[in-house]
């Protein structure tokens, strides 16, 4: 499985945590060690989102995947170049 599948992967098992508040994580992209995502539904809107990000999807995902060094969050007005 190479990085890209193994974040997807993690993602897809982090998701039902999120789904169960009413929100969800989307996978953007996959750049320089970093994993880009956005968050939908009562996330998006959620005033812990920051936290979620970092607590949360980072968190495992940076311990499961050592190539990952960092995830961060795209927002609704910003564009995936």
């Amino acid at each position: 499985m190479d990085t890209i599948e193994h974040i997807k992967f993690i993602i897809e098992k982090i998701r039902p945590f999120l789904m169960n508040d009413g929100g969800d994580v989307e996978f953007i992209k996959y750049e320089d060690g970093i994993v880009y995502v956005k968050l939908t539904g009562n996330c998006a809107n959620c005033s812990i989102a920051d936290f979620e990000i970092k607590d949360t999807v980072e968190s495992i995902l940076t311990s499961e995947i050592p190539e990952v060094l960092e995830v961060r969050q795209i927002l609704n007005n910003e564009t995936d170049n």
